[in-house]
C-alpha cells in the first residue's frame, strides 16, 4: 500500500511540474515529460528495492538464546563451534566471542553482522 501511495504522489508531482505553460512548445513539453518519467522510474525502482531489502533482511541471531541449529546456519560455524558458543553462555556483548577465545578473528568477522546479544 505504501508503494502505491508513493507512486501516486510521484505521478502527481510529475504532472504538476510538466503542466503546460504558454511559454513552452510541444517539443519542450515532451522533453520535460520524458525527463520526469525517467526520474520517476529511477526513484520508484529505488523505493521498491528499499522495501524489498527491508522485507528480506534477516534478523540477528541472539548468542544467548539461539539453538545449535540456528548457530550452525551462521557462515563458517560448524557443530563444534556452535557447541563452544553455547558452552560459554551467557554473553554480555558479541565481542566476548573473541575475548573468551570462543572463535578466531576470522570466524568472528564472518558472523559479526549476523549476531546480537540481549541481556
Amino acid at each position: 500500500m505504501r508503494l502505491s501511495l508513493v507512486g501516486l504522489l510521484c505521478l502527481a508531482a510529475m504532472f504538476a511540474s510538466t503542466a503546460c505553460s504558454p511559454n513552452q512548445n510541444p517539443d519542450q513539453i515532451r522533453e520535460k515529460t520524458a525527463q520526469e518519467t525517467a526520474a520517476l522510474k529511477r526513484d520508484s525502482k529505488a523505493v521498491a528495492e528499499g522495501i524489498k531489502d527491508g522485507l528480506t533482511e534477516k534478523k540477528l541471531i541472539d548468542l544467548n538464546t539461539a539453538s545449535k541449529d540456528e548457530l550452525e546456519q551462521l557462515p563458517g560455524i560448524n557443530s563444534r563451534a556452535a557447541d563452544h558458543i553455547i558452552a560459554e553462555r551467557p554473553y554480555a556483548n558479541v565481542h566476548q566471542l573473541l575475548t573468551r577465545r570462543v572463535l578466531s578473528e576470522d570466524e568472528y568477522s564472518q558472523i559479526r553482522d549476523h549476531i546480537s546479544v540481549t541481556h
